[in-house]
């Protein structure tokens, strides 16, 4: 194999957080050194060939009272999939109550990947009235 490129990062798959270093050749193969458990390799050739993560950010309510609810997807998306995730989140915008875990996006950008309410959102115009004043310490 010719010489291709050597990256080193530290791995997040345990709590050891070994530095592996990671030489990638031009067929696209990868070699990992310097991992302290069996994750350690498949951790390192992911991170340099496809990166993903969980998204979490907020979307767009139609309640004043929670303008932006919180959310994540269910699993990891490519980080070069994050900019057009992101532009479909901000056209999202939930209009019904909503709990943690129920989905707000079945398939986000056709990866397969759901996209969940991390937080109980709850119709503020049923349930019982709250005469307090608005900024009320106990509203």
């Amino acid at each position: 194999m010719s010489a291709g490129t050597k990256v080193e990062l530290v791995c997040i798959q345990c709590p050891r957080s070994c530095t592996l270093s990671i030489d990638v050749f031009p067929d696209g193969e990868a070699t990992v050194r310097g991992h302290g458990c069996k994750r350690g390799p498949e951790y390192g050739v992911r991170e340099v060939t496809n990166p993903t993560r969980t998204l979490t950010t907020t979307v767009r309510t139609a309640f004043a009272e929670m303008p932006r609810l919180p959310v994540r997807t269910v699993g990891e998306i490519p980080k070069g999939a994050w900019k057009d995730a992101m532009a479909a989140l901000r056209q999202v915008k939930v209009e019904r109550p909503l709990k943690v875990g129920d989905a707000v996006i079945d398939d986000l950008l056709g990866l397969g990947i759901c996209v969940v309410s991390t937080a109980d959102f709850e119709d503020p115009t049923s349930g019982p009235a709250d005469d307090r004043a608005p900024g009320h310490p106990e509203r």
